[in-house]
């Protein structure tokens, strides 16, 4: 079992039931999913971009990248329809634990300057969102294969409508958020 998993088990929810004041542990809020996702823009003028930074993608989440294609046609960015634009990984269950375990405990203190993620970037029904400039942060990226940086986002959906209850949740799973 991950190991936050069992945290959230054996620690969050008890927390979260008397901070909350709520005796059903299904009403509590608990992750449903985190998504990464990595916009490859340049990938339109070298094909072989988009193939490294799936591989990269897979390498730090330990799932298949789905390869994402636009939708609309651009012109001012030279995008047509179906162009492959970026890359995504659904992460669920275990999987989505141990990535949350590792970037809390190993990638965001890698980051240069780092004094916390932003508290506002909740978008009004639960879901957190925050960016990481580059790829280099996670330990399982071998930086001297790295022929460019790639930023990418990272968001987590929740159970719950409320910010508050979302960050609280997150906060009780170690989110280093920054002092406002």
């Amino acid at each position: 079992m991950a190991r936050l998993l069992e945290r959230y088990q054996k620690e969050i929810a008890p927390h979260l039931e008397k901070k909350l004041g709520r005796k059903n542990r299904l009403s509590l809020p608990r992750l449903e999913k985190i998504v990464v996702n990595m916009g490859v823009g340049k990938a339109l003028q070298e094909k072989n971009r988009m193939e490294l930074a799936a591989e990269q993608l897979a390498q730090i989440t330990g799932q298949k990248a789905l390869i994402t294609k636009a939708k609309k046609a651009v012109s001012g960015f030279r995008l047509r329809e179906n162009n492959p634009i970026g890359c995504k990984v659904t992460l669920r269950g275990r999987r989505m634990y141990e990535f949350l375990d590792r970037l809390i405990s190993i990638a965001l203190p890698r980051i240069r300057d780092f004094r916390g993620v932003n508290p506002k970037s909740f978008d009004g029904h639960g879901n957190y969102s925050l960016g990481l400039a580059e790829q280099l942060v996670f330990p399982e990226i071998d930086p001297d294969k790295v022929t460019f940086t790639q930023g990418m986002d990272v968001t987590f959906v929740t159970t719950t409508d409320s910010d508050d209850e979302a960050r609280e949740l997150l906060r009780a799973f170690g989110m280093p958020f920054r002092e406002a």
